[in-house]
């Protein structure tokens, strides 16, 4: 098999590769790349622009600014590409915020690379692109045989979830809400994940941009079940930014509330990442769909109910 040098650029990328057993082929990756730990190892190629240590609100503000200036949310190092020499370079064609885009990368290509690597953009809008986007990694890299057993795998345990769900007479209304001020419904795959694990999805269409949150349409809704699940944020930063969203009016009166159906999700490790790990998001929803009933062994880790944390 020929052998290569891979930036990844996006963190469900880097888990990719490593799940199709490629990790001693990583030469570089992004700042958020952190799975498996070993990959700390490697040169860091891109950094954002914007401070994302910041509230939620301010990040938004700065996200908003930069492109409405059509300035680029992230940095790609370009003379530490230019070194790593790489063979394969992983991008996204998805969120120009989430990860640095395929025209940033483009770019620097042309300015600076001799090596003329091949440019793999991931496009993951709903769950089929994901697959297809593990199989176009695997093609790019020589682990075509891999990919196809990672798909397959995905598949048979997102499929034997569904069939514990399904027997199910109840299907409670959820919100995952991705975003906390400005609030924001999660879109994309996280809809599908939801049905999956026996729940109907409130807001939000599968393979499409995650919508904002009018808040009092969501009011009106008023879910039985509500997880909060901000983009990029572990449980520990976003018990730390709940406030703005549990202060607004009507929250207190919401049934998820009032019943104590409110969980907050781990998006950093879990929803975020349209990777090998998107089947532990389905799990966790099921969990907290369906508690006592379906455990898959995330409580604590990968989520928490809320009424842990703050006084209802």
């Amino acid at each position: 098999m020929t052998k290569h040098r891979i930036i990844s650029l996006i963190p469900s990328a880097t888990e990719i590769v490593c799940a199709l057993g490629q990790r001693e082929q990583l030469v570089g990756r992004s700042h958020e790349c952190d799975v498996p730990a070993d990959v700390a190892s490697l040169p860091i190629c891109c950094q954002p622009t914007i401070d994302i240590n910041a509230t939620s609100a301010e990040i938004n503000r700065q996200v908003s600014q930069r492109l409405q200036d059509a300035v680029s949310i992230f940095k790609v190092d370009r003379p530490l590409l230019a070194d790593l020499e790489p063979t394969v370079i992983i991008t996204q064609t998805q969120c120009d915020v989430c990860a640095v885009d395929l025209s940033e990368v483009e770019k620097t290509l042309c300015e600076t690379l001799p090596t003329n690597p091949q440019l793999v953009a991931c496009e993951p809008h709903a769950l089929k692109n994901i697959y297809d986007d593990i199989r176009k990694i695997g093609e790019a890299i020589g682990a075509n045989r891999q990919a196809f057993e990672l798909v397959l795998q995905l598949e048979t345990r997102l499929m034997s979830l569904h069939k514990k769900t399904s027997l199910r007479e109840d299907r409670p209304r959820v919100v995952c809400i991705e975003w906390i001020e400005p609030p924001m419904a999660a879109g994309n795959w996280v809809p599908e994940l939801v049905e999956i694990a026996g729940g109907m999805n409130l807001f939000g269409s599968a393979g499409q941009h995650s919508p904002w949150l009018d808040w009092n349409v969501f009011l009106e809704s008023d879910p039985d079940v509500i997880i909060i699940v901000p983009c990029g944020f572990e449980i520990e930063r976003t018990k730390i930014e709940l406030e703005p969203l549990l202060s607004r009016p009507g929250w207190q009166n919401l049934s998820a509330v009032k019943n104590k159906r409110v969980a907050i999700a781990d998006g950093h490790n879990f929803f975020n990442r349209p990777g090998p790990r998107v089947v532990d998001s389905a799990e966790i929803i099921a969990e907290i769909l369906h508690p006592g009933e379906i455990d898959c062994g995330h409580r604590g880790t990968g989520w928490i109910p809320l009424e842990n944390l703050v006084r209802m």
